[in-house]
């Protein structure tokens, strides 16, 4: 399946040479977890991240050293590298002459109304855009106040002083991040968002835990959102690999029928009446398609009467019983099979596909 053009409702931006907004399709992005001044370390970790299809990558900028940092990253990396900058305009200016592609910057915390000047006179001059990452856990001390708790609309108005800060200067190359752990929260915020401005989102639930427990709220929030057409670009915010985040990712992108770059998996759950070990053989597949880049559905069932129709939708599928089995494509049964054979006949089949 082709990346889906999506309605026109927001202002579109360029990030590198990637266009996002504007009805671009959802990109898929990640943060490294290395030292960004281990350059090796922070170089091996975007490999993998690029050949698992993450499309943007950001570092953290801590100091001057990882600022400098980019500019090595930068030659041996082929997707836009944004800089994460906190408080400290020297290094957004620093990161942006080393080459990042983007910034993650909150105006109002980096320094005096000059120091803010600089750094966007920069992004001017190097055709960089900024995000305006606004967090649950860093909201300005006068709105907790005004709001009592890092409520949606306390979220939405942070943001919103930083783009009047960005936008008296002229700068509109924007894209805006609203993020709190709580799922509802975050969805309510992003709603209030985008019913007020135009500017491109990234979108992602802040903090969402471990893999199991992560994944389901980000399949859950990101889903909400991107099923009512809002969010241009996120990142799944695991602690875990971050390649797992760019695996969730895609998969949630899939399931909303937005993108898919890999094949789906249709599996039964399993039953008394099943014969075969189709746990087994779904694991089997599972690693077998990992490498495999084409949008097929791919069935694993365990029954071989039922098999076939439940899996209808699929491209090809296998079904099996108590030492015997078939191959199916579109729900017509193409060969029958010996148990053991199952697997191979399938991956073979595949690559044929």
């Amino acid at each position: 399946m082709s990346p889906k053009k999506r309605p026109n409702k927001t202002k579109a931006i360029k990030l590198g040479r990637l266009e996002i907004g504007g009805g671009a399709p959802v990109s898929v992005q990640s943060m490294t977890k290395t030292d960004t001044r281990d350059i090796a370390s922070t170089v091996a970790q975007i490999k993998r991240l690029e050949a698992s299809g993450c499309e943007i990558i950001r570092v953290a900028v801590l100091n001057i050293d990882a600022a400098k940092a980019i500019k090595s990253i930068k030659r041996k990396i082929t997707i836009p590298l944004i800089a994460d900058v906190h408080f400290d305009h020297r290094l957004a200016i620093e990161a942006m002459k080393s080459g990042a592609d983007g910034l993650r910057i909150n105006p109002g915390n980096i320094g005096s109304k000059a120091k803010v000047k600089e750094v966007v006179s920069m992004a001017k001059d190097k055709g960089v855009p900024i995000r305006i990452g606004v967090n649950a856990g860093s909201l300005e001390k006068e709105l907790l106040k005004k709001y009592k708790h890092p409520t949606p609309k306390a979220l939405v108005e942070s943001a919103g002083r930083h783009i009047n800060i960005l936008e008296g200067l002229k700068f509109r190359e924007i894209k805006v991040s609203l993020k709190a752990s709580d799922v509802m929260k975050t969805v309510e915020a992003y709603r209030l968002f985008s019913k007020a401005y135009r500017y491109p989102l990234h979108i992602g639930i802040s903090e969402a835990g471990p893999a199991f427990q992560g994944t389901v709220k980000s399949a859950v929030g990101l889903g909400i959102l991107l099923s009512e057409g809002i969010g241009d670009t996120m990142r799944v915010s695991l602690t875990a690999d971050p390649v797992e985040e760019v695996k969730v990712a895609y998969e949630i992108l899939k399931c909303l029928h937005l993108r898919q770059t890999s094949p789906e998996i249709i599996s039964c759950p399993t039953c008394g009446r099943c014969q075969i070990n189709i746990r087994g053989i779904v694991e089997k597949v599972e690693a077998g398609l990992a490498k495999v880049n084409k949008p097929l559905k791919v069935a694993v069932m365990g029954c071989v009467v039922n098999g076939p129709g439940e899996a209808r939708e699929a491209d090809i599928g296998i079904a099996g019983g108590k030492g015997i089995g078939i191959l199916f494509k579109h729900g017509k049964v193409v060969k029958t099979l010996k148990e053991k054979d199952l697997f191979s006949v399938l991956m073979r089949e595949v690559k044929k596909m």
